[in-house]
């Protein structure tokens, strides 16, 4: 779909959940509908401000007249871009929103992740999930790379779709900030982050090296890998790191989980790399 220009009318009037544009906005909770029509959700005020802070991202946004009255700003940034701006009542906005208590505000945005074509061609410090498979997991650990000052994150294997409505209210925006590459094959990500001079460090407790250990040399170019939320990284992908680094647990807590664990990983690089 082609995105209309600055002098495009605002909006189209009364608009109810029978309406073809609100049936389409409603289909992108279902994936296969989302990567079909190469779209999806933004919710919320933050997600939705930053949407439109990326030129070209933003398809159209329905509000509620509260939401529009505290959210000004927001419209004019809209119309600024030329981006149809819907008010709707509660039961329109909330027959398309998927969070239980809506914010008044959803955003049809056009994708944003990227398949491995868009890897960085110099990263310093990327973040590789491997078959991660809570949306909530997924967008949390975007949003630690993105505050960390990561270059990438990367999904390999059978990870959960990052456009998923939860993952986006998770990652509070960082969806935008960075780039997000989906690629199931993790060798074929592993080799093109190892030609660029960046070695692969895969997270296990079992790993005999620990965070703490100085040999690491995480003032290098790196990729942290981390694992499934219950069973962690393959053998195989571990075997093929560079390096196994486990994250200490130096009291009593049974692990981290893996957004926590992320963050740890995350700045211990960017400290050194800075």
């Amino acid at each position: 779909m082609s995105r209309p220009g600055p002098g495009t009318p605002e909006g189209v009037p009364g608009l109810t959940v029978r309406s073809a544009r609100v049936k389409h906005a409603r289909r992108l909770a279902r994936r296969s509908f989302r990567a079909s029509a190469r779209q999806f959700l933004a919710e919320g005020p933050q997600a939705v401000r930053e949407a439109l802070g990326e030129t070209g991202v933003v398809h159209e946004v329905f509000a509620t007249s509260d939401a529009e009255e505290r959210h000004a700003d927001l419209r004019e940034a809209a119309r600024a871009l030329g981006v149809p701006w819907h008010t709707v009542d509660d039961a329109v906005l909330a027959d398309i929103a998927d969070a239980v208590t809506p914010q008044g505000l959803v955003a049809v945005c056009h994708d944003v992740v990227s398949d491995i074509t868009g890897l960085p061609v110099r990263p310093r410090l990327v973040l590789v999930c491997h078959e991660i498979r809570d949306p909530g997991n997924v967008g949390a650990v975007i949003r630690c790379a993105d505050a960390a000052g990561a270059d990438a994150v990367v999904l390999t294997g059978d990870c959960v779709d990052p456009q998923n409505p939860k993952a986006v209210r998770a990652s509070a925006g960082s969806l935008f900030h960075l780039p997000v590459v989906v690629h199931h094959g993790h060798d074929d990500v592993a080799r093109i982050l190892r030609s660029a001079g960046v070695r692969l460090l895969a997270t296990t407790g079992a790993a005999a090296r620990d965070l703490f250990d100085e040999a690491l040399e995480l003032a290098s170019p790196t990729a942290w890998i981390l694992g499934n939320e219950a069973q962690g990284l393959p053998d195989a992908v571990v075997e093929a790191a560079d390096a196994a680094v486990a994250v200490p647990i130096l009291g009593r807590a049974e692990s981290l989980n893996l957004a926590t664990a992320a963050a740890v990983c995350l700045y211990a690089s960017a400290k050194e790399q800075r």
